[in-house]
C-alpha cells in the first residue's frame, strides 16, 4: 500500500518528457490509470470517513440556470387527510419527468409508518421543471399532511409557497380539516385552485362539492379542475393552471443572501440537513453563513434542490427550495431552529431577518419506559434519533419504583404519539409500555405565580400545599365536527357527555352539518375521535384548535395496593370522571395481580378518600382436615392461631407484583 502511494506520488511530481515516455511503455497506461485511482480513493478514505461530495449534474444545472425569477412558482396542496394528497404529487411528478411513471407509489411519503397508514406525517417538498408553450417552468411542490396534529408541518410548508390546490374528494365533499387549512392557507394570502380529486367513483358528486366551496369560502369555481388522481384522469390540466393563475415569488438575486429555515432533518454522516427557502441572493458552497437566531456560524458543504431525492447543484438562488448542509457538518439539531434567518457573513447589518414561526406546544404526555431495565440505553438511543426529525416531541427523564427508569414524552396529539410509538417499535425494535395520554394542568398559586403541571406526581395533593393553591385550570379546544345531519342527536350527546360546551351549528348543505363545540381537551384525548367514528358509521370528521384555559374541579387520581401509593399509575382528570375511571381500574388490575399467602387489598383514592376498592382472597390452608368434626375447641384454637399468622404475614409481607401485570393493565 504505501509503496503504491510513493509511485504515484513520484509519478505526479515526475517531469513531463518522463511521464510521456514511462506511459508510452506497453501496458502502462492501464497499470498507471488503475494505481491514480486507487490512490485517489485510498487518500479520500484515508482523510474522511464520509462518501466524496457528489458532482452537480450539469444538464440540469444548466436548464435551472436559464430559467428566471418570474417562471418559479412554489406551490403546496391543501386537503383534509386521505383525499387523495400524496398519489396526485406522484402523477404531478410522473407528468414533469421526474419520476418514472409507475416506479414508485407515494414518492413523498418516505416513513415507513406513512406508507402503511396511509397518510403523511412530515412535509415532503420535490422541484420539478415543467414545459409549458415552449418555455421550462421551475415548480416547486410541497405534500402536507391534512391531520390536525401536525398544523406545524402545514403552516411551514405555506410560509414557503405562493399558491395552492385545495384538493376536495368528490363522494365526500368539504371536512373538518379541509376547512381548517383553507383558513390557515387564505391568512397566509396563498391563492387557491380548485381541485376536485377521485371523481371516477361511482359515488362522486363533483357539482356538490363544487357548489360547498362556493358558499362555505366563496371561491370561484370557474377554473377547478376535475381530476382522478389514481387513474391520472385530467391530471395534465392541472400544471398549466398552477403557471397561469399562482404568482411567482418576490426575490433578487443580487442583494445580499436571505434565507429562511422551513425545516431540517438528521443526517448520520453529514449532520444536520437544512430545507431552505431562499428570499434574496444565492447560496454556494464554501461561502460562510450566520444565523440570526443563533448567532453560530457555519461554512457551506453542499447545495443542492430534493429532485426528488437530494441532487447537488452549484447554486440556489432567490425564489428557490432546496436543501443545505454544512461543513463541518451542524451536530445538534437544537441549533437548526425553525423560522430562523441565515445571511453571508459581514451582510447582518444589511439584512432585515424574516418572520420566524411560532414553535408548537406539546398538548398531550405519556410516560414511555422499557419492557426490560436492561434496553433502557436502547429505547434512550432510539428515542434521540426520532426527535432529531421531529422536532416537535419533548423528552424528560424520569423513574418509577414500579417500572424503573423511563421518559416522560410531550406530543402534539394522540396521532402524533401514535405515529411515534409506530416508529420505535418498526424503526428501532424499541419493547416498550406507554402509560395513557395526559394532558397538562395550569396551576394558579395563591401569590399570583403561575405553574404548567405535565407529570402527575408533581400535583399539588397534599393538605397543607392544596391550601396555598388559587385555582387549577385545564385546557379546552375549539372542536369542529362536520357529519350528515341524520346523526345530529348521537353527536350533541357525545359531545355534551365530554362536558362541550355548544358555540355553534349550520348546514352548508341540505344534509351535512359544521358544528362547533368547546371541548375539554383531557377529553378529546381519551379516544373521542374512536367513539365519534362509531357513532357516525365513519361519516364524521373532526378538527380542532387551542382555545383557552378554564378552571375546573382537577383532582390526582392514584391506584393503592395494600394502602401503599403505585406511582406509575397515577392520573389528573375533572372530578366528573373519576368515579368511571376508578371502577375501571381496580377490575382491571385485579386481573393481573396474583393471589399471594395474604389478602391484597387494590383501592382507588382522590387525597384520603376511597372511591373504589377490590380484594384479591389469600391462599388458605385447610388447618381443620385432621380434626374430629366434635372438637370445636380444637377447632377454635387452630383457627385463631391461623388468623394471628395471617396479622403477621400481612404486616410484614410486600405485594410482589410482576412487570407483566404492568404491561397488562397499561396495555390498550
Amino acid at each position: 500500500m504505501r509503496g503504491c502511494l510513493l509511485l504515484a506520488r513520484w509519478l505526479s511530481a515526475a517531469p513531463n518528457p518522463l511521464a510521456a515516455s514511462l506511459k508510452s511503455s506497453a501496458g502502462f497506461p492501464f497499470r498507471y490509470n488503475s494505481i491514480r485511482s486507487f490512490t485517489a480513493s485510498a487518500v479520500w478514505s484515508a482523510g474522511k470517513s464520509k462518501s466524496p461530495p457528489r458532482s452537480p449534474d450539469t444538464n440540469l444545472e444548466h436548464r435551472i440556470a436559464a430559467i428566471p425569477l418570474d417562471r418559479y412558482r412554489n406551490f403546496c396542496i391543501v386537503a383534509h387527510v386521505d383525499h387523495g394528497k400524496s398519489t396526485l404529487s406522484d402523477r404531478l411528478l410522473e407528468l414533469t419527468g421526474t419520476i418514472q411513471p409507475g416506479s414508485n407509489k407515494q414518492v413523498l411519503d418516505k416513513l415507513d409508518v406513512e406508507r402503511e397508514r396511509g397518510i403523511t406525517v412530515k412535509a415532503q417538498t420535490c422541484t420539478m421543471i415543467y414545459n409549458h408553450k415552449g418555455e421550462d417552468y421551475l415548480l416547486h411542490l410541497v405534500d402536507t399532511p391534512g391531520h390536525v396534529d401536525f398544523r406545524a408541518e402545514v403552516s411551514r410548508s405555506y410560509a414557503s409557497c405562493g399558491g395552492a390546490l385545495l384538493l376536495v374528494d368528490a363522494s365526500q365533499g368539504i371536512q373538518a380539516q379541509t376547512v381548517a387549512n383553507f383558513y390557515l392557507a387564505f391568512a397566509q394570502g396563498l391563492e387557491l385552485i380548485p381541485v376536485i380529486n377521485k371523481v371516477d367513483l361511482p359515488s362522486a358528486d363533483p357539482e356538490r362539492a363544487l357548489g360547498q366551496l362556493e358558499s362555505s369560502f366563496e371561491l370561484d369555481t370557474e377554473n377547478a379542475v376535475m381530476v382522478s388522481a389514481k387513474t391520472g384522469l385530467n391530471v395534465e390540466a392541472i400544471l398549466p393552471t398552477v403557471v397561469e393563475k399562482i404568482p411567482a415569488p418576490i426575490g433578487d438575486s443580487k442583494k445580499p443572501l436571505r434565507m429562511l429555515l422551513v425545516d431540517s432533518w438528521y443526517d448520520p454522516y453529514k449532520g444536520v440537513i437544512l430545507l431552505v427557502r431562499v428570499f434574496d441572493g444565492e447560496v454556494r458552497a464554501g461561502q460562510q453563513l450566520v444565523s440570526f437566531a443563533t448567532g453560530l456560524k457555519y461554512y457551506v458543504g453542499e447545495v443542492g434542490i430534493m429532485y426528488p431525492t437530494e441532487t447537488a447543484q452549484t447554486v440556489i438562488r432567490a425564489g428557490q427550495v432546496g436543501y443545505i448542509y454544512f461543513n463541518p457538518g451542524m451536530k445538534r439539531s437544537k441549533e437548526a431552529k425553525i423560522g430562523d434567518t441565515f445571511t453571508k457573513v459581514g451582510s447582518e447589518k444589511a439584512v432585515q431577518p424574516l418572520p420566524g414561526f411560532e414553535e408548537p406546544k406539546s398538548m398531550v404526555f405519556v410516560a414511555v419506559y422499557p419492557i426490560n431495565a436492561d434496553l433502557f440505553e436502547h429505547l434512550d438511543d432510539s428515542i434521540n434519533q426520532l426527535i432529531l426529525n421531529d422536532r416537535s416531541v419533548t423528552v424528560q427523564k424520569e423513574s418509577s419504583e414500579a417500572l424503573g427508569a423511563g421518559f416522560r414524552m410531550g406530543f402534539l396529539g394522540t396521532l402524533h404519539c401514535s405515529v411515534f410509538e409506530d416508529r420505535l417499535r418498526q424503526e428501532h425494535g424499541a419493547s416498550i409500555i406507554i402509560t395513557p395520554p395526559s394532558v397538562p394542568v395550569k396551576v394558579v398559586w395563591k401569590d399570583g405565580t403561575e405553574e404548567i403541571i405535565t407529570n402527575p406526581a408533581k400535583f399539588p395533593d397534599e393538605d397543607n400545599v392544596r391550601l396555598k393553591v388559587a385555582e387549577v385550570q385545564e385546557p379546552y379546544v375549539l372542536a369542529t365536527l362536520t357529519f350528515p345531519d341524520e346523526y345530529l342527536g348521537k353527536v350533541i350527546e357525545l359531545c355534551e357527555a365530554n362536558r362541550g360546551e355548544q358555540e355553534s351549528i349550520e348546514y352548508f348543505t341540505s344534509s351535512q352539518v359544521i358544528m362547533k363545540y368547546q371541548i375539554p381537551l383531557a377529553h378529546l384525548v381519551d379516544d373521542f375521535f374512536g367513539k365519534l367514528k362509531g357513532g357516525t358509521k365513519g361519516y364524521a370528521s373532526l378538527d380542532y384548535e387551542e382555545s383557552a384555559w378554564r378552571a375546573g374541579n382537577i383532582v390526582k387520581l392514584q391506584l393503592l395496593v395494600n394502602k401503599v401509593p403505585v406511582d406509575a399509575v397515577s392520573r389528573l382528570m375533572h372530578m366528573s370522571q373519576v368515579p368511571r375511571q376508578a371502577r375501571q381500574w381496580v377490575t382491571k388490575f385485579k386481573e393481573h395481580v396474583d393471589r399471594q399467602l395474604f389478602e391484597i387489598v387494590i383501592q382507588a383514592a382522590v387525597g384520603k378518600k376511597i372511591i373504589a376498592r377490590e380484594t384479591i382472597k389469600p391462599y388458605r390452608k385447610d388447618v381443620l382436615a385432621k380434626l374430629h368434626a366434635s372438637d370445636v375447641s380444637r377447632r377454635r384454637k387452630l383457627l385463631e392461631k391461623q388468623k394471628e399468622g395471617r396479622k403477621r404475614l400481612r404486616a410484614v409481607g410486600n405485594v410482589v407484583i410482576e412487570h407483566k401485570a404492568f404491561q397488562a393493565f397499561l396495555a390498550k
